[in-house]
């Protein structure tokens, strides 16, 4: 864990730092799993078997804030976030095809805030909810 943290630069809000620490390391949770902190493989693979948090974090190229942490994969291009210092660490929802450059938009354009907190970003989740509400209520 503070391996992963200090690779982030962040320290990672509580709840996530008690989920991956009493819970597990990723693989369980909204669209089909949190990520892992740590690279996985499966022995008869040559390829991670789950998203690496961590790697996506140091691979992203300078694109958004250093202090989004990855959760989890939302398909095609969509991307959920959490702010590791905004207050209650609210939940982001990415998509790189959600923007247009050539209509003078930039990647903040495909950006959706989905949740005010993760706590009820997994809470959404945990009670039976859907995830994707609060990111696509928004008005454009």
């Amino acid at each position: 864990m503070d391996l992963a943290e200090h690779s982030l630069g962040y320290p990672l809000p509580g709840l996530l730092r008690r989920i991956y620490t009493e819970v597990g390391d990723g693989g369980f949770g909204p669209e089909g799993g949190l990520a892992s902190l740590t690279l996985r493989r499966v022995p008869h693979w040559h390829l991670p078997d789950w998203h690496c948090a961590t790697t996506i974090h140091a691979q992203r190229a300078g694109w958004g804030p250093a202090s989004w942490f990855f959760l989890t994969g939302g398909g095609c291009t969509m991307k959920w976030y959490v702010s590791l210092i905004a207050v209650d660490h609210p939940v982001l929802l990415w998509d790189a095809d959600g923007w247009e450059p050539d209509w003078g938009q930039d990647p903040h354009d495909g950006l959706r805030y989905a949740a005010p907190s993760l706590r009820q970003w997994l809470w959404t989740w945990a009670d039976g909810g859907n995830v994707w509400d609060g990111a696509l209520a928004q008005p454009d």
